[in-house]
């Protein structure tokens, strides 16, 4: 539970729908933020109105703080901030302004209200208080401040966040670039950063005075249809996110439509150069492909090792000779069908219960009695391990292909149980077999051995191995989910 969830369930008489108009500004705020050049604090009235409890603060990104202790979670009792008392009880914005400019004094206060009843009232359900931080003067910071004021009153009355603003996403910060459109879509102001972005893009003429949704269209070289709803939000008529690329650059950007009581009033755009970033995205493809490429083609001369030294078992007249070369066929096999399900999978991380469904399968057709035809043992997975890294995968499903084929080969079970799991930081496996059950001497064999380096010596985990009363072998693989980092 966050902050605000916790604080107004605890110390206030607001509804969920109440909050939920909260969070939801909570979520676009922090561009407020910037453009006001100025801290933020939500204030919410205790439910005994008793005071006021501060349950969120944002800083901006485009100017120091003037606010550097955390607020959440202290308390105002009524009548210590008169401003946040005034702002409540009349319903209006306390602003400390001077003559005919947007720069505040000090401190003013927003009360906030709840989504309009059907009588189109919504009570006051917080108080916004802007802390100011600067006082520097320009074209760029008058841009910033008109529009955190549009923004502002458009949050004191519930259109802020507009649908469409997706506050999950990663969206472009003001200080990134900004464009400031007119109703008609036409650039009123462009920041140096925002016109540094579309030069970068191929832009020659000036930005301002210009267009904007046809600057994009020119400038955009994707392959495909245009989609209309980026036409509507690069031209400032719909919220939401679009991207300008080419072959010299890659853009981003967010529109947000601004509106007041008198109607539209344009909109802001955030920009972002994101040319960087979708190169390193591309090379990160271009490296899951060639990891793929590699998987798949150790995959297929592993597999061809495996079938090479099955066939020469089968040319050995010593019957010890033909049994480790088939055996070692079959761990050649299992190795490769581990990269088979990597060649599908490529990157950190790798379905475990795929990797042992596979090597199930592989130990089926490489039974004896697959080879002669007789009844197949019945080998089933049950449970389930989930998703685990690449590199704590292999060793564990290598182990279990191991006691799988002594259950099927020297214990001569018909029904084997493999059960993975996970337990805490841990990969647990359960392989239980109603064979004859295990030997010392077996439990010495070379099968047994590789099982023990693998699980005790490389990864740190432990192996159980014990007769069943019922008959039958019950065998316990754990080890630690981060096997494949160095210890």
């Amino acid at each position: 539970m966050g902050s605000l969830d916790r604080l107004a369930q605890e110390r206030t008489d607001l509804s969920p729908e109440e909050i939920e108009c909260l969070q939801s500004l909570i979520g676009a705020w922090g561009l407020v933020a910037d453009l006001a050049l100025s801290d933020l604090v939500l204030w919410l009235p205790t439910w005994n109105a008793g005071g006021w409890v501060a349950a969120g603060l944002v800083r901006p990104a485009t100017a120091p703080t003037s606010v550097p202790e955390d607020l959440v979670g202290s308390f105002n009792p009524r009548g210590r901030a008169p401003d946040l008392d005034l702002a409540l009880t009349t319903g209006r914005a306390v602003h400390h302004r001077e003559a005919g400019s947007h720069m505040p004094t000090a401190v003013e206060t927003l009360p906030l209200r709840a989504p309009a009843d059907a009588l189109g009232h919504g009570r006051v359900i917080a108080v916004l208080a802007r802390h100011l931080v600067t006082r520097s003067g320009g074209r760029l910071e008058e841009v910033y401040l008109e529009t955190a004021d549009l923004l502002l009153d458009m949050a004191a009355s519930g259109a802020f966040p507009l649908p469409g603003f997706d506050a999950s996403a990663a969206p472009p910060r003001v200080g990134d670039g900004l464009i400031r459109l007119s109703p008609g879509g036409v650039v009123d102001f462009a920041s140096p950063n925002a016109i540094s972005a579309f030069r970068r893009l191929g832009l020659a003429p000036a930005l301002e005075g210009s267009e904007l949704s046809r600057v994009a269209t020119r400038l955009s070289h994707r392959p495909g249809p245009a989609d209309e709803r980026v036409a509507l939000v690069v031209g400032g008529r719909a919220s939401g996110d679009a991207e300008i690329e080419n072959a010299s650059a890659s853009v981003s950007l967010r529109a947000v439509p601004l509106v007041d009581a008198s109607g539209p009033r344009g909109a802001i755009v955030l920009v972002r150069d994101i040319t960087d970033l979708k190169r390193g995205e591309r090379a990160l493809l271009s490296k899951e492909a060639s990891l793929r490429e590699v998987h798949h083609r150790v995959k297929n001369n592993l597999q061809t090792v495996g079938a090479l030294l099955r066939l020469q078992s089968r040319r050995v007249t010593a019957e010890e000779a033909r049994e480790a070369l088939a055996e070692a066929g079959r761990r050649v096999s299992a190795i490769a069908a581990v990269h088979e399900i990597l060649a599908r999978e490529p990157g950190d991380s790798v379905d475990f219960d795929d990797v042992i469904d596979s090597l199930l399968s592989l130990a089926r057709e490489l039974s004896p009695a697959y080879a002669s035809g007789t009844t197949l043992p019945h080998i089933e997975r049950s449970g389930h391990a989930g998703t685990v890294s690449t590199d704590a995968a292999g060793p564990p499903a290598m182990a279990v292909s191991e006691i799988v084929h002594n259950a099927v080969e020297h214990a001569h079970a018909a029904h084997i149980s493999v059960r993975p799991a996970r337990w805490n930081d841990r990969i647990v496996v359960h392989v239980i077999d109603d064979g004859v059950g295990i030997e010392d001497d077996q439990a010495e064999g070379l099968g047994l051995q590789i099982v023990r380096m693998l699980i005790e010596e490389d990864l740190r985990g432990s192996l159980t191995l014990g007769r069943r009363e019922s008959g039958g072998t019950s065998a316990e693989i754990s080890v630690p989910e981060a096997s494949g980092e160095d210890h």
